[in-house]
């Protein structure tokens, strides 16, 4: 009998950090002994560039604009302790949908049984999660990821496209859709962030599966073109990274969210916001957060 393949995928904001955490799990879970393939399914291509030296590899529709066919081997590269590295890319810019590609590059894979002759472990998507089209949709559509996670930030964009994806999870849980393992909450400093991601966590029926804070380590790791795991493996954010790997190479029960609707959403920031106002003009020093 096969194992069984864990399939995860990683959504968040553009610029939230999703790609940064996704690689260093991927690092972190290839560190600890699982065979890893991380699939960038963001049209910029850049997912699995710090698991590469900083290089950026080809993508999988810019090989199929090149070849008639392709065999799935072409298109997957080996990047940081073997950790295959795979970017679905997108179309020309202004030109069809940007999340052709993922649509094709999971076809392309299933059709040629790739996972499964590689003997792989995880397999985990990166996917942008600004708009949750129907290209972007696919991993939670489709079924083919099993957990979903969301990173995000105390800031409202951030919190806003969690939100969003909630509701794309929600839509499709009846139809055998992937559902919600957490949030994996980013550049979490300030205790009021903290605060704030926990709030929507509770008012959204999940939780919380790491706090990841910013870190200078992180831009240092970055600006070599390698995670924080190659580069420092012995930090305090590497800790940080290995310890939200375990968590989600354990995770086995993934539910359905209660998304916010645009109304409620509002009015629980508006909440914050007033909130935050008066701890900054000293109005209050202390408040529990669950007063809200």
């Amino acid at each position: 009998m096969a194992k069984k393949i864990k399939q995860i995928a990683i959504y968040g904001k553009g610029g939230i950090g999703k790609s940064t955490t996704t690689s260093n799990i991927s690092a972190a879970l290839s560190a600890a002994g699982y065979k890893v393939m991380q699939f960038g399914c963001d049209p910029k291509s850049d997912s699995t560039n710090t698991l590469r030296g900083g290089n950026y590899i080809p993508t999988v529709l810019d090989t199929l604009r090149e070849k008639n066919t392709v065999k799935a081997h072409e298109v997957i590269f080996e990047g940081f302790n073997g950790i295959y590295c795979v970017e679905a890319g997108g179309p020309a810019p202004g030109v069809g949908c940007a999340g052709r590609g993922i649509i094709t590059a999971v076809q392309l894979f299933k059709q040629q049984n790739i996972f499964e002759e590689l003997d792989l472990d995880f397999v985990i998507y990166d996917v942008l999660g600004d708009v949750v089209c129907g290209g972007f949709a696919v991993p939670i559509r489709e079924g083919i990821a099993e957990h979903v996670f969301t990173v995000s930030s105390a800031d409202f964009m951030a919190v806003y496209a969690a939100n969003n994806l909630f509701k794309g999870i929600h839509k499709y849980s009846n139809s055998g859709g992937a559902l919600l393992g957490g949030v994996i909450a980013n550049s979490i400093n300030a205790p009021y962030a903290k605060d704030i991601i926990d709030d929507f966590a509770k008012q959204t029926h999940t939780q919380v599966v790491e706090y990841v804070p910013r870190s200078v380590t992180v831009t240092q790791s970055e600006l070599q073109g390698k995670t924080t795991i190659e580069a420092a493996p012995d930090s305090e954010q590497a800790k940080i990274y290995k310890a939200l790997a375990a968590k989600i190479a354990g995770h086995e029960e993934s539910k359905v969210p209660s998304p916010l609707d645009v109304k409620e959403l509002r009015n629980w920031a508006a909440r914050w916001g007033d909130y935050l106002l008066a701890l900054e003009t000293g109005e209050i020093r202390t408040e529990a957060a669950g007063n809200l």
